[in-house]
């Protein structure tokens, strides 16, 4: 009877559910959401706790169709409200400052609305609809993937549990366990020769829009999160210590590259935050394997010059949302079998317009002459240019998609 006792606490606690999807970040939750809108039942697992989840600090810029994804699925009001919409964004080079306008060029614009407030809309309007969301699990494994019921098995509050599913999907981030469990798969990836020191400091911003710096000392970005709150990067060698960075410094360096001719002022405050972060493009294929999908970083990262991470997040989601609502609607397959050569398109077009964003933007380590000519010779053609600063806008405010993300 005792080993009969000690079986049974060793078996997983069973549950049911159509999807499991193993990750809380922006593509799992907005996935989770726009499955919901489509009557189908889904689980929800993250590793870390909400509120690091939602304090995480990551990409504020949300290309056009985006954006409108928020509202489609029911959770863009607070975006609307506090989020900033830009128009457009400035090139600045030679002490000189260059206005694109987005509007003009494409039609569209961008919407400045920090990862960790997209975070927390989805995670209010899941638990108020009183879905399945548990935050704090470990030993995630997937199990079964080859089969009609695959299932994810970990552990939660000391009990190990398991969610038989129809599908799974890895939206668990660069350092996630889903990826693995893809067999024969081939990972692309660059590493850059520069990071990114990036700071929050209590300052308004100073400018309307975002400024991208080409300076002789390095690059720098001028954002912002809010209208009191502003984001801020400089160009360092990827093993630079942070330590080596006193606050006096870093406005100083700021200062210097982001100074134009016209007598730009950049406004000073407490800075609450600053990492270095490096720099890397990585694409992995195939994004499926058998019930398994993978989305967002748990398939590709890109330096995040072209702010595309986040969007192109969103776009994998979009089409396993269709994806998914077909197979359930009408007992489609295709749209599944087709997902990695769809998102693929787009996951290679935003690849190559982030390389092209950050080889042009950063100064060469080497401080290569021919380099340097090269960068600025393009920089010029874009701002003299209506078909280059149209191809930049284009990218920028996000390609428009192929498919709607619900099935029709």
């Amino acid at each position: 009877m005792d080993n009969i006792a000690e079986r049974a606490e060793s078996l997983p606690v069973l549950m049911r559910t159509q999807v499991g999807i193993v990750g809380a970040g922006p593509a799992g939750l907005l996935l989770a959401r726009l499955l919901e809108a489509q009557g189908i039942e889904s689980v929800v697992l993250e590793q870390r706790d909400r509120e690091y989840v939602e304090q995480r600090v990551r990409a504020g810029v949300l290309e056009h169709g985006s954006a409108q994804t928020l509202r489609e699925a029911g959770v863009g009001a607070r975006m609307d409200a506090e989020g900033l919409p830009h128009d457009g964004t400035n090139l600045r080079f030679g002490l000189k400052t260059h206005r694109l306008d987005f509007v003009e060029l494409t039609g569209r614009n961008v919407t400045v609305y920090g990862q960790q407030e997209v975070v927390k809309d989805l995670i209010a309007a899941r638990i108020a609809n009183g879905a399945d969301l548990r935050f704090e699990v470990s030993d995630v494994a997937l199990e079964a993937l080859d089969s009609a019921q695959p299932r994810v098995t970990f552990e939660h509050q000391g009990n190990r549990q398991s969610v038989a599913c129809d599908f799974v999907i890895g939206t668990d981030g660069f350092h996630g366990i889903s990826r693995g469990y893809v067999p024969n798969l081939t990972a692309y990836e660059r590493s850059y020769p520069f990071a990114w020191l990036g700071i929050l400091a209590e300052a308004p911003p100073s400018s309307a829009e975002l400024i991208y710096a080409r300076h002789a000392n390095g690059f720098a970005l001028h954002s912002m999160r809010s209208p009191t709150v502003t984001r801020m990067y400089l160009q360092v060698a990827p093993d630079e210590s942070l330590e080596e960075w006193s606050d006096d410094r870093i406005w100083a360096e700021l200062h210097t590259r982001l100074a134009d001719d016209s007598g730009f002022a950049l406004t000073e405050g407490p800075i609450v935050s600053k990492g270095i972060t490096p720099m890397r493009s990585f694409v992995a294929t195939p994004m499926q394997y058998e019930r398994l999908y993978l989305a967002g970083d748990a398939a590709h990262i890109v330096p995040p010059t072209g702010a595309k991470g986040m969007n192109l997040a969103i776009a994998d989601v979009r089409l396993l949302a269709r994806a998914l609502g077909g197979y359930y609607a009408a007992g489609r397959e295709d749209l599944l079998a087709e997902y990695s050569e769809t998102a693929g398109r787009r996951v290679w077009r935003a690849t190559h317009f982030s390389w092209w964003m950050t080889t042009t933007l950063h100064k060469s380590p080497e401080d290569d002459p021919f380099d340097e000519a090269l960068a600025l010779s393009q920089l010029n053609y874009v701002v003299t240019s209506r078909a280059m600063a149209t191809a930049l806008a284009e990218n920028y405010t996000g390609l428009p998609y192929e498919h709607d993300w619900f099935y029709r």
